[in-house]
């Protein structure tokens, strides 16, 4: 369905196949197995890095491996997604929002304490910005942060934290100095800091992605982990929700072909009435607006993933296609349950399972509510 695009080139095509021999070989046989136990094994974060997807658009100095444009993790993701699991992409590569503020902001040493052993798959990195009293509202952060001497005495708590039960790197948001934007401060937590704790949360999708409620009962995190400047972490989340939002885009999209790929191959061989379900022009009619829908998604993906490769910053833009892809998502993976029939209510059916996960993709990164009104702002209504 990308063989079309011209902003992709035979380098594409190389990795999008070394993607997928990854998909086929390490997580199809075991997705549904990791959904029952409700996380990912963490040798599967050494297979990753060893396939060359854990590292992808990241510094070659920090252990990544750098590409000219944003297409290589767009593909990533893409293929990922034949799994069918919104939840293993979440968690397995739930360094690609805990890690950038490191690297966009942190001293070589962080860099080489906290990213480094991630990208190499032998530890697991977190983002931690929501609050039980907030989601998308940063500047009401109230998890505080108090100089002690060589370190900071964190109170308070996060919620809904993706990786949150297996993060050994967790990049906290917290507050350091008064109200607003201007005191807010970027911490690496790790996983064995005193007085921090974790409880896990159970949910209707993204199963296989453990989930966590952080706590921080006058924890003692070393002032070594504070990156960048004390009171300047605000603009570094801004800046992460871009590559974020793009992301959870590129995933709902993925995830739509999923379910429309296997609506298709159901519809094919399904035998109603002594004739393919195929052959009802009511069936021919959905396929093709699923394939509609998925389509325009797609094409306003690559233009936006081409002009975030040239350094630009379409916010607005980036908010409408995380409202249009996910919105595309809930319309195709209800439609290929609906094909799919008895089918697809029952477990075994990627489409069941995506369709469990549809709602986590229009709320996570800020809900479809926030794309309107900070798309709104940024247009000037």
């Amino acid at each position: 369905m990308t063989a079309s695009s011209p902003f992709l080139n035979d380098d594409h095509g190389a990795f999008r196949d070394q993607v997928a021999r990854f998909v086929e070989s390490e997580i199809t046989p075991s997705i549904d197995a990791w959904e029952e136990a409700g996380e990912l094994p963490r040798a599967l974060h050494r297979c990753a890095a060893e396939a060359g997807v854990l590292q992808i658009g990241f510094p070659e100095a920090c252990g990544g491996i750098e590409v000219p444009d944003r297409f290589f993790e767009m593909i990533a993701i893409e293929e990922l997604c034949r799994a069918g699991s919104g939840g293993l992409i979440a968690s397995l590569m739930s360094h690609g929002i805990g890690t950038p503020p490191i690297v966009a902001a942190g001293t070589d040493e962080q860099k080489q304490r906290f990213v480094a052993p991630v990208l190499a798959g032998d530890k697991v990195a977190a983002l931690a910005i929501t609050e039980p009293s907030g989601g998308s509202d940063v500047a009401s952060i109230r998890t505080t942060a108090r100089r002690d001497g060589d370190h900071y005495i964190l109170k308070g708590s996060k919620t809904f934290i993706t990786s949150g039960m297996r993060a050994d790197c967790i990049t906290t948001a917290v507050r350091t100095g008064g109200e607003g934007v201007g005191g807010i401060s970027l911490l690496v937590v790790e996983g064995d800091t005193p007085g921090f704790s974790r409880s896990p949360l159970d949910k209707m999708g993204w199963r296989c992605s453990d989930t966590a409620t952080l706590y921080f009962d006058d924890a003692r995190v070393p002032a070594a982990n504070l990156i960048g400047v004390e009171n300047a972490g605000f603009m570094a989340i801004m800046q992460n929700f871009n590559g974020e939002r793009l992301a959870l885009a590129a995933q709902a999209w993925g995830l739509a072909q999923t379910c429309y790929r296997e609506a298709l191959d159901w519809a094919r061989e399904r035998q109603t009435f002594g004739k393919p379900l195929i052959a009802r022009q009511v069936i021919r009619h959905k396929l093709v607006d699923m394939k509609t829908a998925i389509d325009a998604v797609g094409a306003q993906l690559h233009l936006l993933a081409w002009r975030v490769s040239q350094g630009q910053h379409p916010v607005a833009e980036l908010c409408m296609l995380k409202n249009l892809a996910t919105s595309t998502l809930e319309q195709v993976a209800g439609q290929a349950v609906q094909i799919l029939g008895g089918a697809g209510y029952l477990r075994g059916a990627k489409s069941e399972r995506i369709f469990r996960e549809t709602k986590v993709l229009s709320i996570g990164g800020g809900a479809s509510e926030i794309m309107k009104d900070l798309a709104s702002r940024q247009l000037g209504y």
